[in-house]
């Protein structure tokens, strides 16, 4: 998976995507246990795709990273790296990444009859109401969230 940085802002980090590269890895189809170890895990055989699997619209599909803690209480930390479809319809409650006067932010998304919620997951950080008199475009849906331990 190659991906080239498209812009650069204080809040998220937003990349270009290739999938001309398969990126396949060992998967354990019956699953990892969390409890007593499987036998059968000694056995790993079948392989999947990254690409397919988290990359459902290659031309909509675009990566970010996140600077800033305003969605930590949902587990959205500085440094994850986000999987952000443009083509995906924005409804209530889905985690947005969101152009608001000038600047890129990352919030989940409640509509009401004539304005939006930009709703932060750290009650350090208030909601944004979103009027007619904003400069204001929903860029894309975050789809995952990659981790790094």
């Amino acid at each position: 998976m190659l991906f080239n940085r498209l812009q650069q802002t204080r809040i998220l980090d937003i990349y270009t995507i290739s999938t001309v590269l398969s990126v396949t890895c060992p998967y354990a189809e019956e699953g990892i246990s969390a409890g007593f170890p499987s036998p059968a895990a000694d056995h790993i055989d079948i392989a999947i795709d990254l690409n397919k699997e988290l990359i459902k619209n290659p031309s909509s599909t675009f990566f970010g990273r996140v600077k800033g803690d305003s969605m930590q209480d949902i587990g959205i930390e500085e440094g994850d790296l986000l999987v952000i479809d443009k083509s995906i319809e924005p409804i209530n409650g889905k985690i947005a990444v969101c152009f608001i006067d000038g600047e890129f932010t990352m919030k989940r998304i409640q509509f009401g009859k004539d304005h939006c919620w930009l709703i932060p997951a750290n009650e350090r950080y208030c909601a944004i109401k979103v009027t007619a008199d904003n400069e204001f475009i929903i860029w894309g849906i975050v789809m995952y969230v990659i981790k790094s331990f």
